[in-house]
């Protein structure tokens, strides 16, 4: 059998039960063979080979009143009514001729797809300008419809009055819902989309945030169709990052702040309670200050203040060089009343869980009146 003589339209077809689907081929062939002119004998379709012949469909019982070629010229149509499923099958088309090898199909074939009514919303906002407030919804479907249908669409449940392929929304509440169907199919709705609902914004780690660690900020809201994330920080004007989550490779103690994240997808938009990032880190080098900062006399009122940015909080201890006991456990040694026996090199630690630092020592040098 010669196969490039037939060529088909379209080599995928999809159609719903119940409906009807047609299939096309083109064929040629020559016109005389040895001086001989070519006639057409016969001319069908089929999707089965018995004792290596094409079996006729028409010659099916099942397909009694169901199938009609309709060829002419160079062309035939293949048209299926009352789909099912079995026959979903690859087709092809069979030309006979009076040449001793004059049998001429197409392969591949035509695939037919039967399937049940498998919808999707699109959604599409308006992007004109910025006055522009409205969205288009298109009901989708990946097979080609029966003759003269036409679209439903439920808003919370209840039938709108359009029955075209396209809605197009001037307004739309972020509690409403949408969903369409093709008539005489109702029973095989699109999956219903809506705005995004308040989202969720999860850490991770959920312990305790040390500065230098990995940190994961994420962003869930329920929305159909899914969402586009947009996370910020409070008190900075641009967004950080267009994703789900958003990531401290390795944290710093300036990143600490309030974050939330916004849901987006076209039918409306959420933003998420902020959420506080309260990153820890171990003292840094504590700085001394001496008060009065002139020179101190004896008898004089003299105050160290030691100071350390931590986070927990510092705890401070108070050392004299070349003793070993420690002096106080305050941010700030207070002397009443200096004597010139507390000449000497003064030094602070501060600690919390996470470290300790020392700081650098400061001369104390007191004046004899």
């Amino acid at each position: 059998m010669t196969r490039d003589m037939v060529t088909y339209t379209s080599t995928q077809v999809c159609a719903f039960k119940g409906s009807t689907a047609e299939i096309h081929s083109t064929f040629r062939y020559l016109s005389t063979i040895n001086d001989i002119k070519t006639r057409i004998q016969k001319m069908f379709w089929f999707t089965t080979v018995k004792d290596n012949e094409p079996v006729d469909l028409k010659t099916d019982p099942e397909n009694s009143g169901r199938v009609q070629y309709q060829c002419e010229n160079n062309d035939c149509t293949l048209r299926i009514s009352y789909l099912r499923e079995s026959d979903s099958a690859e087709y092809k088309f069979m030309l006979i001729t009076n040449d001793p090898g004059g049998k001429y199909t197409g392969s591949p074939g035509v695939t037919l797809t039967v399937t049940d009514p498998q919808l999707q919303v699109h959604v599409r906002r308006s992007t004109v300008n910025s006055y522009s407030n409205w969205t288009e919804l298109t009901c989708h479907n990946n097979c080609q419809l029966p003759d003269q249908s036409s679209y439903i669409w439920y808003r919370n449940g209840h039938k709108l009055s359009s029955d075209e392929q396209y809605l197009q929304l001037n307004t739309f509440d972020t509690v409403d819902s949408l969903y369409c169907a093709v008539k005489g199919y109702e029973r095989f709705p699109s999956p219903t989309v809506y705005a995004p609902k308040l989202p969720s914004v999860s850490v991770s780690p959920s312990a305790e945030i040390v500065e230098g660690s990995s940190v994961a900020l994420t962003c869930s809201s329920d929305a159909n169709p899914a969402a586009s994330y947009t996370w910020y920080k409070e008190d900075v004007i641009s967004p950080l990052r267009y994703q789900k989550q958003h990531f401290f490779r390795s944290i710093r103690p300036s990143q600490s702040g309030k974050y939330y994240c916004t849901a987006d997808n076209g039918l409306g938009q959420k933003r998420s309670e902020s959420r506080t990032i309260d990153v820890k880190y171990a003292p840094k080098l504590p700085s001394v200050s001496v008060s009065p900062s002139a020179e101190i006399v004896e008898g004089s009122s003299v105050t160290l203040t030691c100071s350390s940015d931590a986070n927990p909080a510092a705890n401070y201890t108070w050392y004299k060089e070349d003793v070993i006991n420690p002096l106080s456990y305050q941010n700030q040694h207070v002397f009443s009343s200096i004597l010139p026996s507390d000449s000497g090199k003064y030094y602070c630690t501060a600690d919390n869980d996470l470290g300790q630092k020392r700081s650098e020592s400061r001369n104390i040098d007191v004046k004899c009146e």
